[in-house]
């Protein structure tokens, strides 16, 4: 399939968009060491694929098995425990997305050989014992290791999480909304990451720039500055900028 949307269209990056799960060949990065889903290694070595995608939802993955969700509504004895175990999850949870996060970004950089973005993660509220310190940690955690890759040329320079939702749409909210319009610790993360990812973005292409500046003065001579040898020219210095 991957390549036969490239042989009908070669203009558009292509990914296969899924959850990074190793499958049977590496279970043990798995979450609970399960040897289900797909293979992240062998399906994004497909040449046409141009980049990996992997999702983080450890909240999920690593659930509360003690206690009923119902009693937190009617036992108001019960609730404190259900946040201590929480807690206790959360940090099982943030360990484990420390490592998910760190396995990807290097089997991104030395085996697969392209980008990884980390397409999807968050933290739901209608999970027992939330709290928004608790989102804002996971956030941390993977900005933190994007904004690390990103600053030494590594393979992981971006992430998306789920899911922004404007004013007016709660119909679509399932607990791991964020409402930019709406300030909160969460809002402020993700502006910071924008912010210093868009810096570091700057910082590259002022790199690249510097390292062909013959290129440059070329493209201001006689001989370039009209007719079909520029337009190709101003192509290929965009496309290696």
């Amino acid at each position: 399939m991957a390549c036969y949307l490239k042989s009908i269209d070669g203009n558009h990056l292509l990914e296969v968009g899924l959850e990074g799960f190793y499958g049977t060949s590496l279970s043990q990065k798995n979450p609970n060491n399960s040897p289900h889903g797909t293979d992240f290694i062998a399906n994004n070595q497909i040449p046409e694929v141009d980049f990996a995608t992997v999702h983080s939802y450890p909240d999920q993955w690593y659930k509360i098995k003690t206690l009923g969700y119902i009693h937190i509504i009617f036992d108001s004895f019960l609730y404190p425990l259900i946040c201590r175990l929480s807690n206790r999850d959360n940090y099982v949870q943030l360990d484990f997305l420390q490592q998910w996060i760190h396995d990807h970004i290097e089997d991104a950089q030395n085996i697969l050989k392209k980008p990884v973005l980390f397409t999807e993660f968050g933290k739901s509220w209608r999970q027992p014992g939330y709290n928004v310190s608790q989102k804002d940690q996971l956030y941390s955690v993977v900005y933190s290791s994007i904004y690390r890759s990103a600053c030494t040329g590594g393979v992981a320079v971006g992430g998306l999480f789920w899911q922004q939702l404007v004013q007016g749409m709660d119909s679509y909210k399932d607990g791991y909304e964020v409402i930019l319009t709406e300030p909160s610790s969460t809002v402020s993360l993700i502006y910071q990451q924008s912010k210093k990812l868009g810096a570091t973005h700057k910082r590259f292409i002022a790199k690249k720039r510097h390292k062909a500046p013959k290129a440059k003065r070329l493209m201001q001579t006689n001989w370039f500055r009209s007719g079909f040898r520029k337009k190709v020219y101003d192509r290929i210095i965009k496309l290696t900028l």
